[in-house]
């Protein structure tokens, strides 16, 4: 079976391999060999070369805990602020319509009087 193949936008490119390169950078600095980190993990040495490198392929679940043991910090907030962020999304998502119309779809305006 052939392997389809996805465009990313640039920014999320650029996010994942930002990503990926602060992993790899923060493993380094905890004198963590890549071996150590994805047996720590649960993921073999290949997803973790390609967490670090900035494939956008990678399960986010799998990336975000990789980030979480090497203490690469996340939506700019501390580990024990996740709670209260998550919180406070929840609220403001309460109040926002559950459903949204399409407003990119062309219509017509009816001008007959």
């Amino acid at each position: 079976m052939a392997r389809r193949t996805y465009t990313y936008l640039p920014q999320t490119t650029e996010a994942v391999q930002v990503l990926g390169l602060q992993i790899a950078a923060a493993r380094r600095r905890r004198h963590r060999t890549a071996t150590d980190l994805s047996e720590r993990a649960r993921i073999d040495a290949k997803t973790l070369r390609k967490i670090e490198r900035g494939d956008p392929t990678v399960a986010i679940g799998t990336v975000f805990e990789v980030a979480g043991l090497v203490g690469v910090s996340l939506f700019d907030t501390e580990p024990d602020q996740l709670p209260d962020l998550r919180a406070r999304l929840t609220d403001q998502l309460a109040l926002l319509p559950r459903r949204v119309a399409d407003i990119t779809a062309e219509t017509e305006d009816d001008d007959d009087f």
